[in-house]
């Protein structure tokens, strides 16, 4: 059977490596991947600034027609929410999952200045970004959207709110960010939400 592509966007600190257990566990399912790095200086560059890079990634690699699905981790949940909803991803895309993303913003940001760190200010309860993103999220109503969240996360705090405002929503039994994309127990849910119909 022949796999849907998928695009696995990483977060903040991060790079493609942080996907190596389950790139390996997608290559034995034969899941055509991109896995692009989007440099974020830190923090600084402002989240609709990569989500653009993204597409650039996007386009060289599969041009402006091939269905995709998109995986986002923390930080590149964001990102992938604003390529789906901004910049006509949804369009063309079947499956989103959003992995321990601020989708409804973190505590941890809060204090963040914006001059200083635009992209982490972006990820603020309220900021900006997240208030237009939620204001209308019907572009993500024709995707199968779900998000994986572990509940005492530090990082995405609360938790339980890095959610998406549609789809559905699991509690991963770990105890870090980190254990959300490294865990067997998460990469076993993960791989089955992937490769479901």
């Amino acid at each position: 059977m022949e796999r849907r592509p998928l695009v696995l966007v990483h977060g903040l600190w991060d790079t493609p490596h942080l996907f190596h257990r389950l790139v390996g566990q997608l290559d034995r399912a034969h899941v055509p991947l991109l896995v692009p790095h989007l440099p974020h200086r830190l923090g600084a560059v402002p989240l609709r600034t990569l989500a653009s890079h993204l597409d650039q990634h996007i386009q060289a690699h599969w041009g402006s027609e091939q269905p995709i699905d998109i995986l986002g981790f923390s930080m590149g949940g964001i990102i992938s929410r604003i390529w789906l909803q901004e910049l006509g991803g949804a369009s063309r895309s079947r499956r989103f999952i959003s992995v321990g993303s601020p989708q409804r913003g973190t505590l941890t940001a809060q204090w963040i200045p914006r001059w200083l760190f635009a992209g982490l200010a972006d990820m603020k309860r309220g900021s900006a970004l997240l208030r237009q993103l939620n204001a209308d999220s019907s572009a993500l109503a024709s995707l199968s959207c779900t998000s994986f969240y572990c509940r005492w996360d530090a990082m995405v705090f609360p938790g339980w709110q890095a959610v998406l405002p549609l789809g559905v929503s699991h509690a991963v039994p770990v105890f870090t960010h980190q254990q959300l994309m490294a865990h067997p127990l998460a990469l076993s849910m993960l791989m089955h939400t992937i490769l479901g119909d």
